[in-house]
């Protein structure tokens, strides 16, 4: 066909009626012309069904454009033509391909083209193509917002895909395009939380995030009834100041407000989501590990945050660039969960090949980090970094001596020798920083350290640098009362060299000067007004000013002088010490893994982390009918795989012997071994993960389903699971909302009976070979289940006792020794009667369950009036603690007569550490500071396990995370009951079986982290013993060493 007749109409000649002539010359051809008809014939061509007129078209087109005349309006039809048949093409790439490039034409005449290809593509058969047609939605939002309500159709249903290829693209769509919908996700997430596993990683990143932000505003923060102990802004941990006031008027008023504080019952949405992301801290994206880190720091309770410490500490191992976005957000996380991290102390310790910005980021966590257990080994390696040959790091690493002195008082005065030994060094920025950071320190003892400032005015001979000069002079004038006899004459040498000092530094001279004026003017009147002379015609104003306001302030003309009265009050008014503070102290307001985090600015789409609300919304709106393939298959299956762990717990039956019995004594069995798990349900969430999938399972695959759907839910609580075992049929069909009352009253039956769940529950050593099935996306904890947990920590009954006996994994000689001994610390001087006037306090550490929180260590406090009149209103004063450690308050005494005894319990969350809790005991008139630190035996609870389940833990804790020592034993420590008292005194452990007699064992977690302790004595009958302890708290490891060799030795 040829396109002759084309190039013969576009030159002009003859035209036909209604048509503009054009002429030859491009410039006045139909471009100006008035007549917008003129390329309908075109369009209709375009538009007909026949590719013979198509291809014409196509050519003309192409003709009219190479002459330069303008074909914009038939740019749609073009594209129509082009991309139409291409997405409707056989091959999926080719379509995914066509709409791609349709949506990245960033030209609006063609958006309803684009609407018509998306929906079309978002219900295509290819998951691919469906992919990008959510990639093709924020493009077309970002041409046309007015099609937002046609999107949102489009996401809602993209949404609703089953694949996990989908899952990112349109949670990342529905991010750009309507963040606010929140309603699009509630029948949705828990499927988006069990496809999170398989989804790609660029997906994963974006999921987390939009869940962390969903969490926020449909759950209850986990820390609601934690108490704000601290003054700052940082929760501390457990209990409420609020209750605990509200409750201490009367025993009966403490009692009512008993349910208000119960333990936190967490929403099964809410540890599906954090279930669900534990594995992901595995990954081998560093953006995954990352986001499921910040998403347990703003999600999860406190207890359990701690895992993602080791995730976050193996990226340190990565490229610069990650470890530089790590180590900023490890920075932010260690100011408020340093206890997270304290583990890991060496992993921060820095390299020489370490980039300057890396370097300095590890300084701040190690300064973070630094606590009165540590800081000898931290000093030791900054004393270390202090040669190297990066001036920045030098500078920034004596700015962290310097915060580490203002931070724990003991080591003020050894850092403050330490940074004068610097003032020697020839290095003359190291002599200026220590210099800068010496004034800071001084300024909060300047009356014991006279000597360090005259030693510092010495130094204005030899140093250079202004700051370091300025930060001389100021304290040289501050506190000239220390130095009469040098302060003159450093004003003398500094009035000669005047005019060739930086502006920073004059302005300290003209300062000095005044203040020598008004406290020595009979030496100094004269310096003093020669230095105004030369700073009244100094070239900088700043100085020039300074000096008039300066000498009309301390030498008063005859006409004014009112402000001349009060110049020692405005120059040497006492001034606050400055506080050395971390510059990420303020950075958690913005969500970690964030941009505006790492630039702590607020960037440009940051989307503002919402708050906790103060009522939980409905959880029904999460209440969809389940799929098929996540329903039948998956659930049923795996529930017929556990039946031989429940009918285990039963009896000393093993597996097999459950798995061969009939269909009835299954169903009993699996309904006794629920109900007795489910009342020992403990209260710690970190501790709960089986038993919250047990709950799941029941919710996820009944109270999710409609009333139509009835039939089949009766079908399947054919095996009963739980407490719903011993429901009535009627009761099968019963809403989400009556399971999780259920649910929530029994967990407040387990607060009231702490100790019965550990009577119920057989030990951990028979549950050992029980088998369970794990799948990818209802994937648990790493640690075996096989361990007991420690929450509550109760002390085992002696019913419990003579219960073990008849056991035949237990031997008969661990019996005395489960029963916890009492502590070897005996009763400590809390307050002297002398002190107290009259009122003497004592405590002991009872190693009983704290009832509040299992958290917590339980301090008996014992009050004594021994004075002549009655003291009253005995309490707790507003305590200002370390960050992480928490205190919940005993109930107020309301009187206590003369000769009166009276005992109280409060609980101390310590935080792993050894660090004291300081409070105010208060009476009505005074108020007493006292302070309670523990020893590191009393910061744990028993855990019983077998010699196997104790060999493979200990197996996982070598290297590091082991201390071993050696020691004589003395002949009265040589026998077996001894040896047990003794440890078992100094330590909160409990005593692990032994197949050799010459061995011991014990085994604990840490109240807070739940991190295990293992010790071993190998007492062997000739030579020196060994004792070795394996635990991921290193700190608490050493010390526990020490304690339990001066308890064996003496």
């Amino acid at each position: 066909m040829s396109a002759a007749p084309a190039y013969s109409e576009d030159k002009g000649g003859s035209a036909g009626p209604g048509e503009p002539e054009y002429g030859h010359d491009p410039a006045s051809g139909g471009i100006f012309s008035s007549d917008y008809k003129r390329h309908d014939d075109l369009k209709e061509m375009l538009d007909t069904n026949k590719d013979s007129l198509k291809l014409e078209a196509m050519k003309r087109i192409v003709a009219m454009i190479a002459r330069g005349k303008n074909a914009s309006d038939l740019f749609p039809a073009v594209v129509k033509n082009v991309a139409c048949k291409n997405i409707e093409d056989p091959n999926q790439l080719i379509r995914a391909s066509a709409l791609r490039v349709l949506s990245s034409i960033r030209v609006p005449i063609i958006v309803p083209i684009m609407m018509l290809a998306i929906k079309e593509a978002a219900s295509d058969m290819s998951p691919y193509v469906r992919k990008t047609a959510a990639h093709a939605i924020p493009k077309l939002y970002s041409l046309d917002s007015d099609q937002k309500d046609q999107l949102i159709e489009v996401i809602e249903k993209l949404l609703a895909d089953k694949t996990t290829l989908v899952a990112g693209s349109v949670v990342m769509a529905f991010e750009e395009v309507c963040p606010e919908r929140i309603d699009l996700i509630h029948k949705n997430y828990r499927k988006l939380c069990n496809l999170l596993i398989d989804v790609e990683e660029w997906g994963q990143v974006v999921i987390i995030s939009m869940l962390t932000r969903y969490a926020r505003t449909q759950f209850l923060s986990p820390t609601q009834n934690e108490s704000l102990l601290e003054e700052n802004a940082e929760k501390a941990f457990y209990g409420s100041e609020e209750d605990e006031a509200k409750g201490a008027g009367s025993e009966e008023t403490a009692a009512a407000s008993l349910p208000a504080r119960k333990p936190y019952i967490m929403d099964p949405d809410h540890r599906l989501l954090l279930r669900n992301t534990k594995p992901l801290l595995q990954s081998r994206s560093a953006a995954v590990v990352m986001a499921v880190a910040q998403l347990y720091f703003h999600l999860a309770p406190k207890a359990e945050v701690g895992v993602i410490a080791k995730a976050l500490v193996r990226l340190l191992r990565s490229h610069s660039e990650v470890q530089y976005v790590v180590l900023q957000n490890v920075a932010t996380m260690s100011i408020k969960r340093r206890g997270m991290f304290e583990p890991y102390l060496k992993s921060f310790y820095i390299r020489s090949t370490d980039p300057t910005q890396i370097k300095i980021l590890k300084l701040e966590v190690l300064t973070n980090l630094a606590n009165e257990t540590n800081i000898p080994t931290v000093l030791r390696e900054f004393q270390t970094y202090i040669r190297s040959m990066d001036k920045d790091f030098v500078a920034a690493t004596i700015q962290a001596i310097g915060r580490c002195a203002t931070n724990i008082g003991r080591v003020r005065d050894t850092c403050l020798n330490g940074l004068v030994q610097l003032l020697s060094n020839r290095d003359e920025l190291v002599v200026a920083e220590s210099v800068v950071v010496i004034k800071k320190l001084l300024q909060m003892q300047p009356a014991q350290h006279g000597e360090i400032i005259k030693h510092l005015a010495k130094l204005t001979d030899n140093i250079q640098v202004p700051m370091a000069r300025a930060s001389i002079l100021w304290l040289i004038g501050e506190y000239c009362e220390h130095v009469p006899r040098i302060a003159p004459d450093v004003l003398r040498k500094m009035a000669k060299t005047f005019t060739a000092e930086e502006d920073i530094v004059k302005l300290q001279v003209i300062n000095l000067a005044a203040k020598l004026y008004l406290t020595n003017s009979k030496q100094t009147k004269l310096l003093t007004q020669y230095v105004l002379s030369l700073a009244k015609y100094d070239q900088n104003y700043d100085i020039r000013d300074r000096a008039r306001f300066t000498r009309q302030l301390i030498v008063p003309s005859e006409q004014g002088g009112a402000l001349s009265r009060h110049a020692k009050k405005l120059f040497l008014a006492p001034k606050p010490a400055p506080v050395l503070e971390s510059s990420f102290k303020d950075r958690d307001h913005f969500q970690l893994g964030s941009l505006s985090h790492l630039l702590n600015a607020k960037a440009t789409g940051y989307q503002e982390l919402p708050d906790w609300p103060e009522e939980a919304p409905d959880p029904s709106v999460r209440n969809v009918e389940v799929p098929e393939w996540t329903k039948c298959s998956n659930r049923e299956k795996r529930k017929e795989k556990e039946k031989p762990f429940y009918s285990d717990s039963e009896g000393e039956s093993g597996p097999t012997e459950s798995a061969d019995s009939d269909p009835e004594s299954e169903s009993e069995s699996d309904s006794k071994s629920s109900s007795e798990s489910g009342s020992g349900e403990s209260s710690s969430e970190s501790d709960n993960e089986d038993q919250d999938e047990d709950e799941e399972k029941g919710r996820g695959s009944e109270s999710e389903q409609s009333e139509e759907d009835g039939k089949r839910k009766t079908k399947k609580k054919k095996v009963p699971e739980g407490k719903e075992a011993s429901s009535s049929d009627e009761d099968s069909d019963s809403s989400s909302s009556t399971s999780e009352s259920e649910m929530t009253s029994e967990s407040e039956e387990e607060q009231l009976e702490p100790a019965s769940w550990r009577r119920k529950t057989p030990p951990s050593s028979k549950r050992a070979p029980a088998t369970k099935e794990i799948s990818l996306l209802d994937l648990e904890d790493f640690t075996p289940p096989s361990v007991q947990p420690v929450s509550p920590p109760a002390i085992v009954s002696t019913s419990l006792a003579a219960d073990l006996e008849g056991l035949t994994l237990t031997d008969s000689t661990l019996v005395p020794s489960l029963l916890s001994p009492v502590s070897r610390v005996g009763r400590q001087e809390l307050l002297h009667r002398v002190a107290g006037e009259g009122l003497v306090v004592d405590y002991t550490f009872s190693r009983q369950p704290f009832s509040g929180d299992p958290h917590m260590v339980s301090v008996h406090i014992h009050f004594s009036n021994s004075s002549d009149t009655p003291i009253k209103g005995l309490h707790v004063g507003t305590p200002k603690l370390p960050a992480g450690i928490g205190i919940q308050e005993f109930p107020e005494i309301e009187s206590l007569a003369p000769g009166e005894s009276a005992t109280a319990v409060m609980g101390i969350n310590f935080c792993d550490s050894t660090q004291a809790a300081n409070f105010q005991l208060c009476t009505q008139t005074r108020q007493f500071y006292v302070s309670i630190q523990p020893p590191v035996g009393e910061l744990m609870a028993p855990v019983f396990m077998s010699e196997n389940e104790f060999k493979k833990e200990q197996g996982k804790l070598m290297g590091m995370n082991e201390i071993t020592e050696k020691l004589m034993l003395p002949d009265t420590c040589r026998s077996d009951h001894t040896v047990v008292q003794k440890v078992t005194a100094t330590a909160n452990l409990g005593r692990v079986p032994c197949g050799t007699s010459d061995e011991y064992r014990f085994a604990g977690r840490t109240l807070t982290s739940g991190s295990l302790v293992l010790l071993t004595l190998d007492a062997r009958p000739a030579g020196a013993a060994q004792l070795t302890v394996n635990s991921e708290k290193m700190v608490i490891g050493t010390m526990l060493v020490k304690d339990v060799i001066q308890a064996l030795t003496q």
